[in-house]
């Protein structure tokens, strides 16, 4: 052995190993984790450098090459009261974690606020301590995430932004189209003036569920210009619904891009003496919880969190092991008629 590996008082570096090589940090990755994916020459190369540096993978080598950590982060930038307080998480995540039961993985959660930037998240993803991430309810402001996705195995719940990224591993539901079926319920009772009470405007399911509601509308001409946004709870629905009856006392119809606005809207619509569904009809959107535990129970367009969620793990799964998956998979909705329309 060298005189200079002999001497060598630090440990062996992933780096060293692919210097002496001749390779890529990423090449002796794959080759400490058993890869397939290296050539012969490769292989012999970083094998003999393996041997004459005496390298042995540490822990934090082992969580960055050979994904060695057995933790999955679900990162979910939104505050803390809403991810507690909001029907679709409890039914995403057990959908995940149930998902996750025949695999010795974790699921470690890292709450992100979606209106102050910061590294704490980003600088946990990136020190080794979770092997992949999943995503879910992903914001045009958390930009950290779309570089983080370049070089880590992320899955969204969720399309993300496709501007920040295009070639995404993500799971949803055809938002346009199930919100265009919600309006076009409104349309068919005979519904005339048609407002929508819509999720952010930075969000991907906020734009796209938007976009449905002016379609149905286009679609046989009806203005579309009654639309005040709301951020998918209870007290945002409540709000808009004001706005939109002190904008509009004569409309009749509303799609709500959430059940949880719905319920909002519900309430001010009792406190202004508008009966559900007699003068109002009101769409909403999720059929969770949310859609039968309030006043009127909800027509709603049903999209399957939990599966979602289980399809959300068994991507990430795959793209941890190296096997081949699709980079979108988008699920079925439904409409449910309930009461309220």
């Amino acid at each position: 052995m060298d005189t200079e590996v002999q001497e060598r008082r630090l440990p062996p570096t992933l780096e060293e190993v692919a210097s002496l090589a001749g390779v890529s940090r990423s090449t002796v990755s794959r080759v400490v984790n058993a890869s397939s994916k290296v050539s012969p020459k490769a292989l012999a190369s970083v094998t003999q450098a393996i041997e004459r540096l005496n390298y042995v993978p540490n822990r934090a080598a082992r969580s960055l090459a050979n994904r060695q950590t057995m933790a999955i982060a679900l990162v979910v930038p939104e505050e803390t009261s809403r991810f507690f307080s909001d029907p679709y998480f409890a039914e995403i995540v057990h959908g995940i974690t149930h998902a996750m039961e025949s695999s010795d993985y974790v699921l470690n959660l890292q709450l992100a606020s979606p209106f102050v930037p910061t590294s704490k998240t980003n600088k946990y993803l990136r020190g080794g301590n979770a092997d992949g991430a999943i995503v879910v309810s992903h914001h045009s402001g958390d930009a950290f995430l779309a570089d983080l996705a370049d070089s880590f195995p992320v899955v969204f719940g969720g399309r993300p932004m496709t501007s920040q990224q295009p070639n995404a591993y993500y799971v949803d539901v055809d938002n346009a189209a199930a919100a265009q079926m919600g309006t076009q319920r409104l349309i068919d009772i005979g519904r005339r003036r048609i407002a929508t009470i819509a999720g952010p405007a930075d969000m991907p399911a906020g734009i796209d569920r938007t976009t449905g509601w002016r379609r149905a509308l286009g679609a046989v001409g009806m203005a579309d210009d009654l639309i005040v946004h709301g951020d998918f709870t209870p007290a945002s629905g409540a709000r808009a619904m004001r706005e939109l009856l002190d904008r509009e006392p004569g409309l009749d119809g509303v799609f709500v891009a959430s059940d949880l606005m719905a319920m909002g809207a519900v309430t001010v619509l009792r406190q202004r003496n508008k009966s559900v569904p007699g003068d109002v009809a009101i769409v909403g959107f999720d059929d969770n919880s949310a859609a039968v535990s309030g006043e009127v129970q909800l027509t709603t367009v049903s999209q399957p969190s939990m599966e979602m969620g289980e399809k959300i793990w068994e991507m990430l799964l795959a793209r941890l092991r190296g096997e081949p998956t699709e980079r979108a998979y988008i699920m079925d909705t439904r409409l449910v008629i309930r009461a309220s329309a």
